[in-house]
C-alpha cells in the first residue's frame, strides 16, 4: 500500500499482490535499507544479498514454477520492483535480472538451458546481466561490433561492452554480438555465456558513476571466448535484432514503472522533513511555498501512477506497443527528475549530502533518461505513430 496514497489501488493489482508487497516491504527495509552505504562504499551488493532474497522469494516471480519461478504474472514483478524502489535502494539489480534478462532466457532458450540455468537465477545462486552496450554504441544496437563467428560447434567472441549492470556478479551474460558483420540488424544475435572460469572473458573496470554507487557496473571484454553455439538463443542466427525489439518494451515499462515509483519516495521523504524541519520558529511545511512546491509534486506523482498502471494493464493485456511504452520511459523519467530536483531542493544544504536518501535519488535518477533507449530516441520512436 503506498504511504503518500493510502487509499489507491491500480487495477491489476490482486490480494495476492498485496500480500506479497507487505513482504517485500518488510524484507527490503530491513535487508537492503541499511545497507545502502556499504553498498556503494564497496560499488556492489555483498553477493550473498542474491541467494538471500532468492531464500525470501523475490526473484523471477514471473517465471513458471517448472523453471524453478514462483508462476506469477509481470505484476508479481512490479511489486517487487516498487518496494524496492520505496525501500530506497539504489544498489540492487533486480530489473536487469528478474524483469528483464530472465525473459530473455525464457523466451528463447531450448528446454534443457532453462532447466539447468531459470532455477539457479530463482535462487541467486546465479545472476544475469545483459551485454547490449558498446563504447562507441548506445541506442544504435545495429551497430554493434562484438562478432561471434562459428567455428564448429563454438562460438568464437571478439568485442568489449561498457556499462554492463550485474558486471561483477554475473554467472550467466546475454551477448549481443554480431555472427554475420555484413548482415546489419539482420547479423545481430544473442548468445549466452556461462562467465565461470571461461577463458577469454575478462571484467574490466569498476565505473565510477554520478549515482547508483552501488550498482556494480563495469567493462567486459572477449578475446577470442569459445561459447558452446547451442547457447544461441532462439536456435537460429539472425535473429537476436528481434529479440531485443520484442523485449525493449518491457524493458521500457520497467524503467517508467521505477521513475515514478522513486518520485513517489522522494515525494514521501520530502513531506516527512518539512514536517520535522524548523525555520523561523517554525516547520517549513507550514511555509505557503513548501506547501505548494509539494502540492504539485503530489498531483504529479498521482498522475503518473495511473499513466504507469494504465501501461501496466496494457501489457498484462498482451497489448502495449512500442510507442505507448516509449512514452511510459521518457514521460516517467522526465517526470522523476523533475520531481526528485524540487524535492531536494526543500532540503537546502542537506539535500546535497550523500547521507540523505534525497541525494541518492537525485543522482540516481539522472541516467534513467539514458539507458533503455534516450528519451530524445523515444521521441522518434512516439512520432512514428503520429
Amino acid at each position: 500500500m503506498s504511504e503518500l496514497f493510502p487509499d489507491y489501488r491500480a487495477t491489476w493489482e490482486t490480494e495476492d499482490h498485496q500480500i506479497l508487497r507487505k513482504h517485500a516491504a518488510e524484507y527490503f527495509r530491513k535487508e537492503a535499507t541499511p545497507n545502502q552505504d556499504k553498498w556503494a562504499r564497496q560499488h556492489q551488493v555483498d553477493r550473498e544479498f542474491w541467494t538471500k532474497t532468492g531464500d525470501a522469494g523475490l526473484l523471477c516471480l514471473n517465471i513458471p514454477e517448472e523453471y524453478g519461478g514462483a508462476g506469477g504474472c509481470f505484476g508479481h514483478e512490479i511489486v517487487v520492483s516498487q518496494e524496492l524502489t520505496y525501500a530506497h535502494d539504489t544498489a540492487f539489480g533486480f530489473g536487469v535480472h528478474s524483469m528483464l534478462a530472465s525473459h530473455y532466457i525464457y523466451s528463447y532458450a531450448n528446454e534443457k538451458q532453462k532447466k539447468r540455468w531459470l532455477p539457479k537465477m530463482a535462487s541467486g545462486e546465479m545472476v544475469i546481466a545483459v551485454a547490449m552496450t558498446e563504447p562507441s554504441t548506445g541506442s544504435d544496437l545495429q551497430a554493434v561490433r562484438t562478432t561471434a563467428i562459428r567455428e564448429g560447434d563454438e562460438y568464437v567472441i571478439n568485442g568489449s561492452k561498457t556499462f554492463i549492470s550485474n558486471g561483477t556478479h554475473c554467472d550467466l551474460l546475454v551477448i549481443v554480438a554480431k555472427t554475420d558483420i555484413s548482415g546489419g540488424s539482420k547479423g545481430i544475435s544473442l548468445i549466452v555465456a556461462e562467465t565461470n572460469g571461461l577463458e577469454g572473458f575478462e571484467r574490466g573496470r569498476v565505473l565510477e558513476k554520478i549515482g547508483q554507487h552501488g550498482q556494480d557496473t563495469r567493462e567486459l571484454s572477449f578475446t577470442d571466448m569459445r561459447v558452446p553455439a547451442e547457447n544461441l538463443l532462439g536456435g537460429v542466427e539472425g535473429r537476436g535484432f528481434f529479440q531485443l525489439m520484442e523485449q525493449l518494451p518491457r524493458e521500457r515499462l520497467r524503467i517508467g514503472i521505477g521513475a515514478v515509483a522513486m518520485a513517489e519516495a522522494a515525494v514521501l521523504e520530502t513531506i516527512k522533513y518539512a514536517k520535522e524541519r524548523t525555520a523561523f520558529g517554525k516547520p517549513i511545511l507550514e511555509f505557503q511555498n513548501t506547501k505548494f512546491v509539494l502540492a504539485e509534486c503530489k498531483a504529479e506523482v498521482l498522475a503518473g501512477k495511473a499513466f504507469i498502471d494504465y501501461c501496466i494493464q496494457l501489457y498484462l493485456d498482451g497489448k502495449l506497443d512500442a510507442a505507448t511504452a516509449s512514452m511510459a520511459k521518457m514521460w516517467g523519467s522526465d517526470k522523476q527528475c523533475q520531481i526528485i530536483d524540487r524535492c531536494l531542493q526543500v532540503f537546502g544544504g542537506y539535500g546535497y549530502m550523500m547521507e540523505y536518501p534525497i541525494a541518492r535519488m537525485y543522482t540516481s535518477a539522472r541516467v534513467q533518461k539514458i539507458y533503455g533507449g534516450t528519451n530524445e530516441i523515444m521521441k522518434e520512436l512516439i512520432g512514428r505513430s503520429l
